[in-house]
């Protein structure tokens, strides 16, 4: 294990944390009340900042970058992580953080996806994690916020006291909204995709030996073709390329490519 905490794939800087390090840290930051950005991070996020420098900048300014897909985990390893056993999977992210806070009394605010599915999102938490506060669920308006739409956000956040916001509006919006919107929600923002609906039942999950082994893009591919064809198909050979273009590096602690985020991943 080397002493760095982050590395470099396709101009991404991936923060080498374990599931565990990042609920201690999401917990931490939410207790804390500060404004982060966190962001889960897989080859088809990496395929898109190859082609969008925007998007690549939003990525870099996350406070915390985690390795969602498996070919993260196997490049960090090879770049000398070794305790990067498995992939911080975004619906294992969220339950662990919901049931851990529920001894501090921490409020999540779910935002994202459609009215059904926070709303079977919520009485699913509810549940199965008696005691969790969810003190709102929201979905949105299919279009970006109105500047006096996100100012009434900010406030009923604010109002609600959450210490963190889940937010599932899909790659790469939901990444965008994240950046944007952490300073002035002032709490923790965690981009977590599909997990409101594995967590929700509205859709079912890959079985588990195929997320352990990188397949769980096939499982889905198979379920989905006609929506997901081109993120799987065309965006795992732009990952592919982009690694292949620009070796994966080591970002060595404080160096120059320490400079792109706000606040170093804690292992």
């Amino acid at each position: 294990m080397t002493e760095t905490e982050s590395f470099l794939c396709c101009g991404v800087r991936i923060d080498a944390s374990t599931l565990d390090g990042a609920v201690e840290d999401i917990l931490r930051w939410a207790s804390a009340g500060e404004a982060r950005a966190v962001h889960l991070c897989n080859a088809y996020n990496l395929s898109l900042a190859e082609t969008d420098p925007t998007f690549l900048q939003v990525l870099n300014r996350g406070d915390l970058n985690l390795p969602d897909g498996m070919p993260l985990v196997w490049v960090g390893r090879r770049l000398g992580f070794e305790r990067m056993q498995g992939r911080v999977y975004g619906p294992d992210l969220m339950r662990l953080v919901i049931d851990r806070g529920r001894a501090t009394g921490l409020g999540h605010y779910l935002y994202g996806s459609t009215p059904v599915v926070v709303e079977r999102l919520g009485a699913a938490l509810q549940a199965s994690l008696p005691g969790v506060e969810i003190v709102a669920a929201e979905s949105p308006p299919f279009r970006p916020l109105l500047p006096e739409e996100a100012d009434v956000l900010a406030a009923r956040v604010r109002e609600s006291g959450a210490g963190v916001v889940w937010v599932g509006l899909g790659t790469p919006k939901q990444d965008h909204f994240v950046d944007e919107l952490a300073p002035r929600l002032g709490t923790t923002l965690v981009a977590v995709g599909a997990a409101f609906d594995f967590l929700a039942g509205t859709q079912p999950q890959a079985p588990r030996v195929l997320r352990e082994h990188g397949l769980e893009w096939a499982y889905r591919l198979v379920k989905e073709p006609r929506r997901l064809w081109r993120r799987y198909l065309v965006g795992n050979l732009v990952f592919l390329a982009g690694v292949a273009r620009r070796r994966p590096t080591v970002v060595e602690s404080g160096g120059d490519d320490a400079r792109c985020w706000r606040g170093p991943a804690r292992l």
